[in-house]
């Protein structure tokens, strides 16, 4: 006889009261999952079997005490993810992003149906979020990654955008075009990162850029058809 599929679990993390009781409902009839309403102050324990999802509801474990929440939480369901519900703008979404690695959003005015889809995606290892606040993120951490290999060599946000698509093989016009620059300018800017980093010609440059920032150099293409569409 084929095994039976374990049935995942999802965790809301709210005060029991009948609203919530009627949302476990619904959402159990509807992901066929098993929702349990847990306390923010109870302890869970994690089930044997099956997926777990945590559902926390913002308007009851605020962004700055989900550290201490997440740290409490048992060995077991440390690599469950967390989702957030009742959250009310973009920027309530960021802080508490900024505070919890949080694999999901969902808005206050969002759906039960779109929430059940949610689940279900969370369930499947994926990320549940808004086009724009992954456009967001995604935008934020282009900067990061700039910012924290400027100390090191000196390089403005333009050079790391030239050593960008130089790494990709990009001649001095097409860099020009690309970046809506002057060849001179393109190679004023070339002379400079070469004297920052110490080399002399395009080989040594590449050599540098494999050896000192290899896999994290923002894909700045990515980075700039985001901007244009945000």
């Amino acid at each position: 006889m084929p095994q039976e599929k374990a049935t995942d679990t999802v965790f809301v993390v709210t005060e029991k009261s009948p609203q919530s009781q009627l949302f476990a409902e619904y959402l159990g009839t509807h992901t066929e999952c098993q929702v349990h309403i847990q306390s923010p102050n109870e302890r869970i324990t994690a089930p044997s079997s099956g997926n777990t999802l945590m559902l926390i509801d913002s308007d009851h474990i605020s962004v700055d005490t989900l550290p201490d929440w997440q740290h409490q939480l048992p060995e077991t369901l440390n690599n469950a993810p967390l989702a957030a519900f009742n959250i009310r703008d973009m920027d309530h979404a960021l802080e508490a992003l900024s505070c919890a690695q949080l694999k999901g959003v969902f808005y206050r005015h969002e759906s039960l149906d779109v929430i059940c889809k949610g689940i279900h995606a969370l369930l499947e290892g994926e990320l549940w979020m808004s086009r724009e606040l992954m456009t967001r993120l995604i935008l934020f951490y282009r900067k990061y990654q700039n910012n924290a290999f400027r100390p090191a060599c000196g390089l403005t946000n333009r050079e790391m955008e030239i050593i960008s698509l130089l790494s990709a093989g990009a001649s001095n016009h097409q860099i020009a075009e690309k970046l809506f620059l002057s060849e001179h300018t393109v190679k004023s800017h070339l002379y400079n990162i070469f004297r920052k980093i110490n080399v002399h010609n395009r080989i040594q440059a590449l050599n540098w850029i494999h050896q000192n920032l290899g896999p994290i150099l923002p894909n700045i293409e990515t980075a700039r058809s985001l901007q244009r569409r945000h």
